[in-house]
């Protein structure tokens, strides 16, 4: 069976049926193998698991003429791919509809059993959803709009984030954090430097907290707050974030890291906790200039 490395996944959804599937870093497209032996119901339902009863399909005698009419059974060779070092099986993605078809001809010339009936009547079902499925992506395609999805999902996720009115400023950022950072980076928590932080502060809040955020989020944010002729922001960034889903990732993303800080021993330490939860090597390996203690 061969090893593949998976570069994308999604769903494809057809009504209540859902099912897996994958792009591999050579382009092939994947089913899911057990979600798509479940969507051709060739379990029975008191069973768990399909397993591997879509070979045994593929290999009944009575459907074999219909099944590899015009194909190889190499056609129907199952396909074992990684997502990291997660093991998926799976199925070349056109398959699916091979077998639809190849049920729905059985259907009309042979007597099928029980089961049999049950498998291409779900088949029809599932060859209307593609036709569905199919004819939304081809008029996307033609009219240039898939290059347009994209764009509408980070809309959305933007509209979700970032409010369209600046916010009533209310402290967000708690002491803890600050103080969890001085420590870490050797700086005193005196008023000096509470009240007039120096700048590399500002650069790890945004490392660390707001680059966390999802992509384009921020950058909508510092378009809608803008600059004053000084160059300074109008207004503090949380400011421009919705109160019920921006504001509280960003709260939530303090708690985490100032939690992260607090039981780190050294701010090397606490990168390393920092990557290894949030899978993100911090670019940043700021120190601030020892002149700034006198």
């Amino acid at each position: 069976m061969e090893k593949r490395k998976i570069i994308h996944e999604g769903e494809i959804v057809l009504g209540e049926t859902i099912i897996p599937c994958y792009v591999l870093e050579d382009g092939t497209r994947v089913l899911s193998g057990n979600a798509m032996q479940n969507a051709l119901k060739l379990q029975e339902e008191h069973e768990t698991k399909s397993g591997t009863r879509l070979a045994r399909y593929l290999n009944q005698k009575t459907l074999e003429p219909f099944i590899y009419k015009g194909k190889s059974p190499d056609h129907f060779n199952p396909i074992e791919c990684y997502k990291g070092t997660q093991k998926i099986n799976g199925y070349e993605a056109t398959i699916l509809a091979d077998i639809c078809e190849a049920f729905l001809e059985a259907r009309n010339n042979i007597n099928l059993s029980t089961r049999q009936k049950i498998i291409a009547d779900q088949c029809e079902i599932l060859i209307r959803g593609f036709a569905r499925v199919g004819i939304v992506a081809l008029i996307d395609e033609a009219t240039g709009y898939q290059y347009e999805r994209e764009r509408f999902e980070l809309q959305k996720i933007l509209t979700a984030y970032v409010s369209e009115e600046i916010l009533k400023w209310q402290l967000t950022f708690t002491d803890d954090f600050y103080k969890e950072i001085f420590r870490l980076w050797g700086l005193p928590f005196i008023p000096k430097y509470i009240k007039n932080k120096p700048s590399f502060i500002g650069k790890l809040t945004i490392k660390y907290i707001y680059d966390q955020m999802p992509k384009g989020v921020i950058e909508k944010v510092k378009d809608n707050i803008g600059k004053t002729e000084n160059g300074n922001w109008k207004y503090r960034w949380h400011q421009s974030l919705t109160s019920d889903v921006g504001r509280e990732h960003l709260r939530k993303q303090i708690i985490e890291v100032t939690t992260l800080m607090s039981v780190s021993e050294s701010k090397e330490q606490f990168n390393y906790l920092f990557k290894k939860k949030y899978n993100d090597e911090p670019q940043l390996q700021l120190e601030f200039n020892e002149n700034l203690l006198k």
